[in-house]
């Protein structure tokens, strides 16, 4: 009987340490948002929205090469090409970032290149 004793004061130990080990232990996981980005025809349509806004002009064709990646400072350049068929630049840097919002500002080039031939 001994022997049985001694099994079953063993099992209950090893399941004491156990639960004191489960519940002595913790763990977190950083968990990161992932960076907020604007594709680049939603990215174009904004530009031209906003150009004809400020200009009191149409919605002039926007391209633009790449996604615009929601951090601050990030950088993309557009092109404005006009009905004649003369090119623009133009420089669209991030602001700020509230969550998914993408703040940035565009400005045109000063000059612009004439149409190919």
């Amino acid at each position: 009987m001994t022997v049985t004793r001694l099994s079953a004061a063993t099992s209950i130990l090893s399941a004491v340490a156990a639960s004191v080990l489960l519940i002595g232990c913790s763990a977190s996981v950083n968990v990161e948002k992932p960076t907020p980005k604007l594709s680049a025809d939603k990215l174009a349509t904004t530009v031209a929205e906003k150009l004809a806004a400020t200009t009191g002009q149409p919605k002039p064709h926007i391209a633009c090469p790449e996604d615009l990646i929601g951090k601050i400072g990030n950088t993309t350049r557009c092109k404005l090409t006009a009905g004649d068929g003369s090119s623009l630049g133009v420089s669209v840097k991030v602001s700020s970032v509230d969550g998914d919002q993408i703040n940035f500002d565009i400005k045109a080039d000063d000059t612009a290149s004439p149409a190919a031939n």
